[in-house]
């Protein structure tokens, strides 16, 4: 086998060779399976195929040189290690053919079990469960009557319809709903509702209408040869990395799409041999809350999939303890060593075949995003971690669904159902139940639950647009659970009082019928479920963060968790956090959230509401003294903004923008004032004012209003506008400081091209400053922002008259790729997503070849001109995980984000400055 496989590349590995470092080769269940093997562990033989060999399959289309032989080659030294042979009618090895990508994805991609099984092995597989040997003799150590053969009977027949159905759906693409009818008509012609109940003469008839079933959609036989279902099987794993749903999730989870799955091929153990044998689930901590102790689903007598799909409600892990303790005290053991080992959760899937345990997969389980950090702290109390590594586990997006609301209860809301809280959070919503209606009630801005029996992985569209998730069936390890934990949706499973119509459209509960647009309210952490929608709070997280929960005294352990982590980010990062603020109050609440100063003011803002008639009298203006005294009522109302702002902020900068949108924002549509005027001339009203708004209107309307007349261009073309702006500033500032403050005033020209645009604007201001402060020791900086793409490429001119940059990354993403965010992003981003062209939104994550590219030259440009030049980032990328990591490599002093994003930057800045030092030490 060596030699054959030195000769050419090696695409197949037995799992004593690999390890658990191995994921981007192995994928994560092959790497995972090769470090229990080596580590001992029960695990059933069986080899990887790598995801080269899948990566070159979907690039050619057919298998790469040698893949085959490799295959042949480790197929024949698992048969002599099993002393049985893929198939034999009289002794049959079988196997089980799974996906296993880098990165978990639960049930995106396709599974085969059973794979061997034929008219002629089926028998040989009852002669093993029943004991009795190949040559027909009675085993005398196990001894056999007539229920163990009919016991067996079942057992082989019932393994055979699941490899049918499993095979055709995935392999064959034959539709799985008529599979799911032809068993319902053979349950109920048995005049029963569980699969159970069918005996072995009825499994048998029900393969033969599975058969036909088969031959209807592929024009064939259901494949004999054994050796050609496992390679049918290899091919449709690989293929099944490009369905449809494995490309959705990706999308959703941010998973490179070059990656490709690995495929492992595993001797069959079985759970479905009858009451001593079962699989299960289990957790090392628990995945929801994160609390230590025994978690997880058990299901006597069953295979495979059936615990995660749902199909049977399954019974706690505990149980297991009375259905077989030796099983049960082995499986703690071992969970205890892999948690120990791994030094993180452990998800576990396992099999026990008649007494005997076997463990088929491990991973580092998903969570909850409060696990997260609660089993963080708990492993660096328990001395397995440091604060470094316990950081590096947590993430931004994690902390902000900790900021979700939570619900508000009285006695107005009693639970009508109770089921399991698989994944925390407070969600209501229109009762949909397909996935299609969710994703298109949500498309129309409704929020939706969406409701099922049970979900499969064909539900993940509607998963991925609902607020939450809510089955009638499953536990915490099913589909449902596992994938809305993982993308941090609320869901409630096993809700077994719902009695749920699809077809109708309606499920009913305590008595009361819910049909679909209904209004539900679920509770992901209690697993209660409410009729109509239940008012919301904030969570303790949010009242940590806002200073009404002292993390000393209370004994919520998030709240301690996330107290711990966040004074360790602070600790680690190098990049400072403001926050984007407009007002007083929202700048209060930033500060209480850990900002550390303002990074964007908009003064635009402050011009809104009764300050509007105000901005209509300066556009009007027709003489210096009209606009003068446009000018002047602005100017005290300003100053007023400004003075609340900096006391807010005292101590802290304050970056202010002047004035940036185009002013006819501020004025009424051209088309609806000249309607309002017409009219009003066919009455014979005076109109006189009207159609001079209306003749201003005319002549500042532009065809693109965010390429035209705003931002510096305003203030060099409209007399004082800016000189007011800057005058209230400063006055505002002066004001603060002599009553005792320290405000910190940074004034920023925004929309700035050129550098003669931003010396023009700073000589005038820099008299005003002079004029104003008269020595009193109030320092007041000026700069720009970077959101032209020239101001980025002539950056080190700019620099010589600004003190600081900050980059408006909105902008500059728009006038990057040439497209408005408004008019772009309903009309032809759901296509550039779905072919690839985006992995995510530019204007949700930095674009870092393009628009990065940008900064960067900007930033280095500029400080190349100005060593002491101050960078900072105020568009909203810079509350973005993933653009926070890049600022920081980019070498920006802060980012800039809205209050709630505040506590977000600062741990993801924190988790930048480990993951850089991390990498600078290797």
């Amino acid at each position: 086998m060596a030699s054959q496989e030195t000769a050419g590349h090696k695409y197949v590995y037995d799992f004593a060779e690999g390890n658990k470092e191995l994921k981007d080769l192995l994928g994560g269940k092959g790497a995972n399976l090769a470090e229990m093997t080596n580590l001992g562990l029960p695990v059933p033989p069986g080899f990887t195929i790598t995801t080269e060999a899948c990566q070159a399959y979907l690039a050619t289309g057919a298998e790469p040189a040698g893949l085959g032989e490799q295959i042949a080659s480790h197929l024949a030294a698992l048969e002599a290690g099993m002393g049985k042979r893929l198939g034999d009618p009289h002794d049959p090895l079988l196997v089980s053919v799974r996906s296993g990508a880098k990165f978990s994805m639960p049930g995106m991609m396709e599974t085969v079990l059973n794979v061997g099984l034929n008219d002629e092995s089926v028998h040989g597989l009852a002669r093993q469960a029943s004991g009795i040997n190949s040559g027909g003799g009675t085993n005398s150590a196990s001894g056999t009557d007539s229920a163990d053969a009919a016991g067996a009977d079942r057992f082989a027949w019932d393994s055979y319809r699941r490899l049918i159905q499993m095979f055709g759906k995935t392999v064959c693409n034959v539709p799985g709903e008529e599979f799911e009818h032809a068993l319902d008509a053979a349950k109920r012609a048995k005049g029963t509702a569980n699969d159970l109940d069918l005996d072995g003469t009825d499994l048998r008839a029900l393969v033969e209408a599975y058969k036909k079933i088969f031959a209807k959609h592929t024009g064939r036989d259901f494949p004999q040869e054994p050796r050609e279902q496992l390679d049918l099987a290899i091919r449709a794993v690989f293929e099944s990395w490009n369905a449809e749903r494995a490309v959705l999730y990706r999308r959703q989870e941010r998973i490179p799409a070059d990656l490709g799955t690995a495929v492992n091929v595993v001797a069959m153990v079985f759970g479905n041999l009858g009451p001593d044998s079962g699989t299960g689930v289990a957790f090392t901590r628990d995945p929801a809350s994160g609390a230590q102790g025994i978690y997880g689903d058990y299901l006597a007598n069953a295979q495979g999939e059936d615990v995660v799909a749902g199909i049977r409600n399954t019974v706690p892990l505990q149980e297991l303890e009375q259905l077989d303790k030796r099983s049960y005290d082995e499986l703690l053991g071992i969970m205890a060593r892999l948690e120990e080992h791994y030094l993180d959760l452990c998800d576990i899937e396992f099999t026990i075949e008649r007494g005997k345990l076997w463990m088929l997969q491990t991973r580092v389980g998903k969570r909850t995003a409060a696990a997260a950090f609660v089993i963080a702290g708990q492993l660096v109390d328990e001395g397995l971690i440091d604060l470094d590594e316990a950081l590096h586990r947590v993430n931004g997006a994690q902390l902000a669904q900790l900021m979700f609301p939570r619900f508000k209860l009285d006695h107005e809301f009693q639970p009508v159902a109770k089921g399991i809280g698989a994944s925390p959070g407070a969600a209501f919503g229109k009762v949909v139940f397909t996935s299609a209606r969710a994703v298109e009630l949500a498309a129309e801005g409704e929020q939706v639950i969406l409701v099922r029996r049970e979900t499969n992985p064909d539900d993940l569209n509607g998963m991925i647009a609902a607020q939450g998730i809510l089955t009638s069936r499953g536990g915490k390890t099913s589909h449902a659970a596992v994938v809305a934990r993982g993308m941090g949706k609320t869901c409630v499973s096993g809700a077994d009082e719902l009695d749920i119509d699809v077809p109708g459209r309606m499920f009913t509960v305590a008595g009361q019928i819910v049909r679909e647009g209904d209004t539900v309210s679920i509770d992901g952490t209690t697993g209660k479920v409410y009729l109509g929608e239940v008012p919301v709070m904030p969570s303790e997280v949010v009242q940590y963060f806002e200073g009404n929960l002292d993390p000393a005294e209370t004994d919520d352990v998030l709240v301690k968790a996330v107290h711990r982590i966040m004074g360790h980010a602070d600790a680690k990062r190098r990049l400072a956090v403001r926050t984007n603020a407009d007002t007083g109050t929202d700048a209060a609440r930033a500060r209480r959230f850990g900002a550390e100063g303002i990074g964007l003011c908009r003064t635009e803002h402050m011009f809104l509401g009764d300050r509007r008639e105000l901005v209509e009298r300066l556009i009007l203006a027709r003489t210096e003294e009209e606009r003068e005294t446009a000018l002047a009522a602005l100017l005290p109302l300003q100053r007023a903004d400004f003075v609340e702002i900096f006391r807010e902020m005292d101590g802290l900068p304050v970056t202010v923008r002047l004035i940036d949108p185009p002013l006819h924002e501020f004025l009424p549509p051209l088309e609806q004032l000249a309607v309002n005027v017409a009219v009003a001339q066919e009455r014979g009203e005076d109109v006189a004012k009207e159609e001079a708004l209306l003749a201003a209107v005319r002549r500042m309307h532009e065809s693109n209003p965010m390429l035209g007349l705003r931002g510096v261009r305003l203030g060099l073309v409209i007399p004082g506008l800016f000189a007011m702006q800057v005058r209230a500033i400063v006055e505002a500032a002066v004001e603060c400081a002599q009553q005792g403050g320290t405000p910190k005033p940074e004034i920023m020209v925004p929309l700035v091209g050129a550098v003669q645009e931003l010396e023009t604007v700073r000589a005038e201001a820099e008299k005003i400053i002079a004029e104003v402060t008269r020595g009193c020791g109030v320092e007041v900086l000026i700069g720009t922002m970077i959101e032209v793409p020239r101001a980025a490429l002539t950056a080190g001119q700019i620099a010589e008259a600004a003190q600081f940059f900050s980059f408006g990354t909105n902008d500059l993403t728009q006038m990057g790729w040439g497209f408005s965010r408004d008019d772009v992003e309903g009309a032809f981003f759901w296509r550039y997503l779905e072919l690839g062209i985006f992995g995510i939104s530019p204007f949700e994550s930095i674009d870092r070849d393009g628009v990065g590219r940008l900064v960067r030259i900007a930033a280095e440009e500029g400080r190349a001109a100005r060593p002491e030049l101050k960078l900072g980032v105020c568009g909203e990328h810079g509350g973005d995980p993933e653009s926070v990591h890049f600022f920081h490599e980019v070498g920006l002093d802060y980012v800039s984000c809205s209050p709630f994003r505040v506590p977000v930057a600062r741990l993801e800045a924190g988790r930048a400055a480990i993951e850089t030092a991390g990498s600078d030490s290797r």
